[in-house]
């Protein structure tokens, strides 16, 4: 019986080199280094509670970062609001509409 070309199996073994533009990989590296010190922090044996306040001061970049991602999840969530209001029926939205009016006053 003749055998299958291993071949096929030597170029799904082979990884694949991609190249970054410079400003994503100093993002990468970036991200990474902060990754690695909220591990580390993480798994500190020493630390009783994780303190979260501890880790954005401590972490260079980590807060600035923080604030990117909950602003950039923010007009995700907006995004997600308006286009369920469509759905709802006209009493909701007036008790949606009186919600939020009574968190502005």
């Amino acid at each position: 019986m003749p055998r299958k070309s291993s071949q096929s199996n030597e170029e799904s073994d082979i990884e694949k080199v991609v190249q970054v533009p410079s400003s994503q990989q100093e993002e990468i590296d970036n991200l990474t280094r902060m990754l690695a010190a909220v591990l580390d922090y993480l798994t500190d044996e020493d630390n009783e509670e994780i303190d979260v306040e501890f880790m954005l001061d401590n972490t260079e970049g980590l807060r600035e970062w923080h604030k990117q991602y909950r602003e950039s999840n923010r007009k995700l969530i907006e995004e997600e609001i308006k286009e369920s209001l469509e759905d709802l029926s006209f009493e909701e939205l007036q008790k949606i509409r009186e919600q939020i009016k009574g968190r502005t006053n």
